[in-house]
């Protein structure tokens, strides 16, 4: 036979025999007869306090279960408890607060944004009504509705673009006996 090289890092692959003698190897032999029989009574011992202690366990979450009810604690009330010990200790996190102060300006500034474009969207309207092409728009419109009334038969006096705007709503808002009767007679 060849001397084999020893070391931790054999260069030369495994054999057959090699393979034979790993799995040769027993190791329950590796403790005595008295080592074992004290592991054994170890276990034992272990099994009967885990017995004991399960049993306590349970005597106590009797006993915890019997003290909630005499207190009228219920399920309910502890979820709710729980939540809003939850909810608390979020809102007092870091992180909670840095968003909720960036939502807060960001709010502000959004409503600052909104209410500086309503007064330029006022503004507008306002210099939009006092231009020219609107005041000959308005006079327009009251010329023509004046012609109007004048040949159908209403009264007499132009009044502004607003009040003919108005009685025109008026007007459509209300039912006259006369549209009545011809609905009537057309069912």
């Amino acid at each position: 036979m060849e001397p084999r090289q020893q070391g931790l890092l054999d260069k030369e692959p495994l054999k057959e025999v090699d393979e034979d003698m790993v799995s040769e190897v027993d190791l329950t032999n590796t403790i005595t007869e008295e080592e074992r029989e004290e592991m054994e009574n170890e276990l034992i011992k272990l099994d009967e306090e885990i017995t004991t202690l399960k049993q306590v366990l349970a005597s106590k979450e009797k006993r915890h279960l019997e003290l909630k009810q005499k207190l009228g604690i219920t399920p309910l009330s502890e979820l709710r408890q729980n939540f809003s010990k939850s909810w608390y200790d979020m809102q007092t996190t870091t992180a909670y607060k840095k968003t909720s102060e960036t939502l807060t300006t960001a709010g502000q500034r959004t409503s600052v944004a909104f209410s500086n474009l309503g007064n330029a969207i006022t503004r507008k309207f306002g210099d939009m009504r006092n231009s020219p092409s609107f005041k000959s728009f308005e006079e327009k419109v009251e010329s023509t509705v004046s012609n109007i009334k004048s040949k159908v038969g209403g009264t007499g006096g132009a009044g502004s673009f607003e009040d003919v705007l108005s009685s025109a709503a008026q007007a459509s808002a209300q039912d006259t006996p006369t549209n009545n009767v011809t609905e009537n007679s057309e069912r």
